[in-house]
């Protein structure tokens, strides 16, 4: 295990100072010891996982259900009729000066 700590510190690798909340530093201390691992495998196994998609992640419509419906007025069906809408609102055509 030392061996591959020596060459991967050989290769290249760049020294980042961050800032963590106290409870995530202890989260990191605890896996640490438990896996008796050093920290910044630890940090290093979790940024490199963050690439990746999450299960729990949540869908693009899902993230704004709450916006759908709220401005009053307009169709229930606006977005599959919006050429309709806009002509007969008079949007788009030449006003009178």
């Amino acid at each position: 295990m030392a061996y591959l700590a020596v060459a991967y510190y050989n290769s290249g690798v760049r020294t980042l100072t961050v800032r963590l909340p106290e409870a995530l530093v202890a989260e990191i201390e605890a896996e640490s010891r438990g896996r008796k691992l050093s920290k910044s495998d630890v940090v290093r196994e979790r940024l490199s996982r963050s690439g990746r998609p999450r299960h729990g992640r949540v869908a693009p419509l899902d993230a704004i259900a709450d916006l759908i419906g709220c401005v009053d007025g307009l169709p229930a069906n606006l977005s599959a009729r919006t050429k309709q809408y806009l002509r007969r609102t008079g949007y788009g055509q030449k006003r009178p000066r």
